[in-house]
């Protein structure tokens, strides 16, 4: 939300996987790497979206000083896949905890009810109404178009997107050397 001049506005933001939160699973994964696994992943096409707390923590507060009132703030974050990640910290930690990494196994474990495979932070419907900025993406609430241009801190028109929804399934993904370049760069490694 924003204060400001007449009165209070409202606006959210959307994102994904805050890696080295509460929740996070990079703790688990290495703890069943210390332990010599099996390292449990739900299915081979899990994916998600990434980001760190501090690009979190800007999200809200970038969107808190540009919001109008009523919009949907998704920030544009890398992708990976788990089984990646997985993989990428049995390489890392497996030897560091005396492991050789092909001595670690990976179990699939099934999705838990009600989970996908892939996030979507951006349906097809919302993408007719988002502008693109530099880190992020403006979704306007639909009561805001109605009233004519929406006037925004570049100046940018409402894009179209064509039906484009942000899905994470549908992103480039991150290599497994990108994924340790990314955690490095977060301090997770």
């Amino acid at each position: 939300f924003a204060s400001g001049v007449g009165g209070t506005k409202f606006s959210s933001t959307r994102f994904g996987n805050v890696l080295g939160s509460n929740g996070s699973v990079i703790p688990i994964f290495v703890d069943q790497i210390k332990s010599g696994g099996p390292v449990t992943v739900t299915h081979a096409e899990m994916s998600r979206f990434a980001m760190s707390v501090k690009q979190s923590a800007s999200l809200v507060i970038s969107s808190s000083l540009h919001a109008r009132g009523g919009e949907v703030f998704v920030t544009k974050m890398p992708v990976l896949k788990i089984i990646d990640l997985a993989e990428f910290l049995i390489g890392h930690y497996g030897p560091k905890f005396g492991f050789r990494p092909s001595d670690i196994n990976i179990e699939f474990i099934g999705e838990k009810l009600g989970e996908k495979l892939y996030e979507e932070l951006m349906t097809a419907e919302e993408s007719r109404r988002a502008l693109e900025l530099e880190d992020y993406f403006c979704i306007l609430p639909p009561s805001t178009l109605k009233k004519g241009e929406y006037e925004t801190p570049t100046d940018r028109k409402v894009q179209d997107f064509r039906d484009q929804r942000y899905v994470s399934s549908t992103c480039p993904m991150m290599s497994k050397s990108e994924i340790g370049e990314f955690l490095e760069a977060l301090g997770l490694l």
